[in-house]
Formats: structure tokens, C-alpha cells, sequence
């Protein structure tokens, strides 16, 4: 469930777009006006004030955004601006940029997995439109080895979305996924195969067959309540510090358990010695209209306190109201 609140009756593109235009102007930026209209427009009705914004001032409200802000409020501003494929597409090519492999190689593993098949598409067009190259030649470019093998049919794939599941195949997979990881050929292509190119609904039926026939087996007669946890188990446990078993898990979980991977992604950008806000903004603009109520639920069974609070807690200024009003709260 989505946090986004859009009023019931709001002004016409042309007006939200002088009204920012307004917000500009003068001896300083009047911030709260900005997070007043846009953190309550949806992805349609900012692009039409995008579009009204171009036509009436002759640039992209995005350029004026630009030379008006600054820091981590321009950052959370321009993200959520953009359209979703134009923000997955961006938050992919720095992904794919950055010299910090670990965690950027999450966020390639995070949009192709928690977005549709259709959300996907339309990710990789944008891309080509404002990069001209594929995503899928720049991912195998800057990965290697395991990472590779995995990331380059996870962005490649167009799954299948709907309920029908071959119960024959889930017992064959998860009997070949149960030998894999007994083997610890986590980079196995037959394993890969599974994890990037099955429907969410196959996979699901092939994790739970694996717990049901596998769940003790796997790790040698120790009991397991999940599939999760058993595939976990032999994949993370063995070898804490190596990044690919983790990407590896994390891939299952986002196709599982989607919001408990974000409320991690969350914990960890609040609760560590200063607050990693590109994480943070990262999955506020990314989720707000999709799922971030589960996710912010999931965050508060999980550490005893609201999102909202905690977001409160750790951030400051002009950044903290933008997210506060994208988690539907208001200062």
C-alpha cells in the first residue's frame, strides 16, 4: 500500500507550475512550497506539471529544480520528480558507475526484482533513450565473474506474471536447486536459471516444495521453519563476508519478502553512525507510491518503532519534511 496522499481536489498542471515557478523567484527558494505541491502529485500529475512547467517557461522544471537546491533535499526533489522508469533508469546507471561495487550491484538486483516485467521494460527503454546503450551492456561491463552471471539475466528477463504454476517443474527445480547448494555451486548456471527466469508465483512454489522435501536434508538434519531460512542457511551462514551469497539471498528475499528487504535496506541507512540518506531516499521516492505502508509496518514490527519516527529522529531541514510528507506525515 502506498504512503503517497494526493488531495481529493487538486489545482490545474499550469497552476502547480507558476506556483513553483513563484518558489523560485525572489531573494530565496521557498522550499516548503515545493514539498507542499509536489510530495502530494503522483507520477501522471507531475509529469504533467512537468510538461506545463516546459511549454510555459521554456526549460525543464527539472534544470530549474537543479540550480535552486541543493544536497540531499535536491536529491530526494529531483528523484521524485522524475517518472519511474526515468528513476530506475538513473539510479541503474549510477549503479553501474560507481567504484563501490557491493552495494550498487543491490540496486540492479533490487529494480529487477521488485519491479514488474512491464516496470522492467520501460526502465531498460529509458535507459537506451538517455544513455544511449542497453542497461544489460552496461551491467555485464562493470560486473565480472558470479555477479555477472546473475546480474545480466535478472535485468534481461520479462517474466511472466500470472498465477498459473507447473507443480511437476517446482519439484524438479527445487530438487536441482536442493543439489546446488548442497554442492555450494551458488554461481551454478542451473540455479541462475531458476532464480531469473521463472514467474514470482513459480519460484514461490518451488521455494515452498524445497522447504517441504528439503528442509531438514539440507542442512544435515538441522530443522527449519522456512524455506527462506533454509535456503539462507547454507547460502549466507557458510560465508558471512562473501558479497555474492549475500546479493544471492537478498535476490530470493526481494522476490519473496520484498518488504522485509527494504525494511533492512531502511535499518541499516538510520540506524548506522550517520545516516546513509542515498539509501534512504532511494527507497522513499522509489516505494512511496507502491508498497512503503507495508514496508514502514514491517520496519515497525521489526524495531519497535514507527518509520516516520525514526526517520524524524536522524534527518533535519527541508530533506526531513520531503520524506516526512512522502511516509504521509506532515510536520
Amino acid at each position: 500500500m502506498a504512503t503517497l496522499k494526493v488531495p481529493a481536489q487538486i489545482p490545474s498542471p499550469e497552476d502547480d507550475s507558476e506556483q513553483l515557478r513563484k518558489a523560485f523567484q525572489g531573494w530565496g527558494t521557498d522550499e516548503g512550497l515545493i514539498v507542499k505541491i509536489l510530495s502530494h502529485r503522483n507520477s501522471a500529475q507531475r509529469e504533467l506539471i512537468r510538461a506545463a512547467y516546459a511549454s510555459a517557461h521554456g526549460e525543464d522544471l527539472l534544470t530549474s529544480l537543479d540550480k535552486e537546491l541543493s544536497s540531499d533535499f535536491e536529491r530526494i526533489v529531483m528523484l521524485w520528480t522524475l517518472g519511474p522508469a526515468e528513476r530506475d533508469a538513473l539510479l541503474a546507471h549510477e549503479a553501474t558507475k560507481k567504484k563501490v561495487t557491493s552495494p550498487n550491484n543491490f540496486i540492479l538486483m533490487e529494480i529487477a526484482c521488485t519491479r514488474s516485467p512491464l516496470e522492467l521494460f520501460k526502465t531498460k527503454q529509458a535507459y537506451q533513450a538517455r544513455y544511449k546503450r542497453s542497461i544489460e551492456e552496461d551491467v555485464a561491463y562493470h560486473t565480472s565473474g558470479d555477479f555477472r552471471r546473475l546480474l545480466v539475466p535478472l535485468v534481461s528477463t520479462f517474466r511472466y506474471v500470472g498465477d498459473d504454476v507447473n507443480t511437476t517443474l517446482a519439484k524438479t527445480e527445487a530438487k536441482i536447486l536442493h543439489e546446488k547448494i548442497a554442492d555450494k555451486a551458488y554461481g551454478d548456471e542451473e540455479l541462475i536459471r531458476i532464480l531469473t527466469t521463472r514467474s514470482k508465483t513459480q519460484l514461490n512454489a518451488t521455494l515452498n516444495h524445497y522447504n517441504n522435501e528439503y528442509g531438514n536434508s539440507i542442512t544435515k538434519g538441522a530443522p527449519m521453519k522456512t524455506y527462506l531460512k533454509c535456503f539462507s542457511f547454507r547460502v549466507i551462514t557458510d560465508d558471512p563476508d562473501n558479497e555474492y551469497l549475500k546479493l544471492l539471498r537478498s535476490t530470493i528475499k526481494c522476490f519473496i519478502f520484498p518488504e522485509k528487504y527494504f525494511e533492512k535496506v531502511l535499518r541499516l541507512a538510520i540506524n548506522k553512525m550517520g545516516t546513509d540518506e542515498w539509501a534512504l531516499t532511494r527507497v522513499v521516492t522509489t516505494r512511496a507510491e507502491v508498497d512503503l505502508q507495508r514496508i514502514a509496518d514491517e520496519y515497525q514490527r521489526r524495531n519497535s518503532v514507527p518509520l516516520d519516527i525514526a526517520v524524524s529522529n536522524d534527518t533535519s531541514g527541508d530533506y526531513k519534511d520531503m520524506l516526512l510528507a512522502l511516509l504521509g506525515r506532515e510536520e
